[in-house]
């Protein structure tokens, strides 16, 4: 059962531990940062050298706890071994923001099946390895907690070159929903948040020139997002606000899917 708790509008987060897989970069650093601006202690976990010099960072800003921990999500070793580190440092895991992610842009009839199997295996499959490690911690702890997973607005619509992209994307909404279902008896909300084209790495590896223009004119906001705009919905969806929603995919993307 997802307990009721009186709703504040602080998002305070105060005590409690969480996990930001992707935590070394982009929306992920965004997020970890975020979470330590309104207290929790968090474990940045990335395949990035830089993790232990974020975590560093963001304790040494915003005076909280935090942890740097490498980890290869296709790997479930690693997988275990972050959660374990988590666990040994902050004594539990009460959030998980889980956004791994990987993207080549080929069209549908030229894309390698390796390419294709790389996605799944990374922005699916990896995705799934960490939510079902954390979940399991979450269940034995018996304190519920939140999962956000950072999907994509190519989850649900068409968009060029990305057919890999898009396959793994839309798994891991039918994963959400499948766990979110699942483990409301344990008080885990599990939901998703599906931004549009976000101005970091990934994004400016896949638009650029007149294709980014393009883009850019389709959507009502005229431009891209940015990092912590993405955070900013993450974490709505990690705190007690979002109690009563579970099981969503909540898009992000400047109006660009109204049409």
């Amino acid at each position: 059962m997802i307990d009721y708790k009186k709703v504040t509008g602080e998002f305070d987060l105060t005590g409690k531990s969480a996990i930001v897989v992707g935590g070394a970069g982009g929306i992920g650093e965004a997020t970890a940062e975020m979470y330590a601006r309104k207290g929790a202690n968090v474990a940045i976990v990335d395949l990035k050298d830089t993790v232990t010099d974020v975590a560093e960072r963001i304790a040494k800003e915003f005076g909280v706890k935090t942890i740097g921990v490498k980890c290869d999500v296709t790997k479930q070793e690693d997988v275990d071994n972050a959660v374990a580190k988590t666990v040994e440092a902050f004594g539990e895991v009460n959030i998980l923001a889980n956004m791994p992610g990987f993207v080549e842009l080929e069209n549908a009839e030229d894309i390698g099946i390796d390419i294709v199997e790389k996605h799944i295996n990374i922005n699916a499959v990896g995705v799934f390895r960490v939510c079902q490690a954390v979940a399991n911690q979450m269940i034995k702890q018996g304190k519920g907690g939140k999962i956000v997973c950072v999907t994509s607005q190519a989850d649900f619509i068409a968009i060029d070159k990305h057919v890999g992209y898009t396959m793994s994307k839309a798994a891991v909404v039918g994963m959400i929903k499948v766990c979110a279902l699942e483990w409301a008896e344990f008080g885990i909300n599990v939901n998703g948040v599906a931004p549009t084209v976000v101005n970091t790495y990934m994004g400016e590896k896949a638009w650029q020139g007149q294709v980014k223009i393009d883009m850019i004119n389709k959507i009502p906001a005229h431009r891209f997002a940015e990092t912590d705009e993405i955070a900013a919905a993450v974490l709505f969806l990690s705190c007690d606000e979002a109690n009563m929603i579970t099981g969503e995919d909540l898009v992000v993307d400047g109006g660009f899917t109204i049409y």
